[in-house]
């Protein structure tokens, strides 16, 4: 199980949010848990020195770009990127220093998977380039893909066919279990046991991990197939739930 890092911008900052109450221009801000003085970059060189290849830096809405840079260009080819990534931006993005563009509501039109964009995309970046955020909500018993600032819910259940058949477009995937994340309440073990009966491609867990415990319980839940993304417990954010070391520590046992 691989620790992967995670920065999180929100109007050119660095923060740890509550994802699900993250809405629209005009609205109320996200419920926040931590909000940086250190620019993007501080976090990226942070991960090179300790070798923690394949974090994500997530763009929360616009106004991010020029942060998501500043953190790319400290560690280049070290880090993916997400975030309103399309096929007009995407190769802009490689080109910044990203090792990977991850993907979510463009793919989707209407609350159905939209496999000509996906097709369009990967041929676009190359499928060792490409990375698929399913993030999902629980619902009518399953687990459904959500976009647009994780509110809108699509057609698309999770399942072990699914992941298998698109990840054939994919060089991982990106996975937060949205009803826990951000809340250190625990890990959604359900939506782990799910996730590790595919094995086609890297899968990221995020959501919910608090202690070790829960890291523990990634590992064996996921039979040791998935890897792990943590934020507001995490010490260097602010949280008083894990140690950014201790972190590292257990993943490579």
């Amino acid at each position: 199980m691989r620790f992967r890092p995670c920065i999180d911008l929100h109007d050119g900052q660095v923060k740890q949010i509550i994802g699900s109450t993250l809405r629209g221009v005009g609205s109320s801000g996200p419920n926040t848990n931590f909000s940086s003085e250190l620019p993007p970059s501080y976090y990226s060189r942070m991960y090179r020195r300790d070798n923690l290849t394949g974090g994500h830096v997530i763009m929360l809405g616009p106004g991010n770009e020029d942060a998501a840079a500043d953190a790319l260009a400290a560690w280049p080819e070290g880090l993916q990127v997400g975030g309103g990534i399309t096929v007009d931006n995407a190769e802009q993005w490689l080109e910044r220093g990203a090792s990977h563009v991850i993907v979510t509501s463009y793919v989707f039109y209407d609350g159905l998977l939209d496999e000509k964009r996906l097709q369009r995309l990967c041929s676009l970046v190359g499928r060792d380039r490409l990375v698929l955020d399913l993030s999902c909500r629980r619902k009518d018993g399953g687990y459904c893909v959500v976009t647009d600032r994780w509110q809108k819910f699509t057609r698309l259940e999770i399942s072990s066919r699914v992941l298998d058949d698109l990840a054939g477009y994919c060089d991982e995937f990106l996975v937060h279990a949205v009803d826990v994340e951000g809340k250190c309440m625990g890990v959604d073990d359900r939506l782990i046991h799910l996730l590790a009966k595919s094995t086609a491609v890297p899968i990221t867990y995020a959501g919910g991990v608090a202690t070790m415990d829960d890291l523990a319980l990634v590992r064996k839940a996921g039979k040791g197939r998935l890897d792990v993304t943590v934020g507001s417990a995490l010490d260097i954010f602010g949280g008083t739930g894990l140690n950014y070391q201790g972190v590292i520590d257990f993943c490579r046992m």
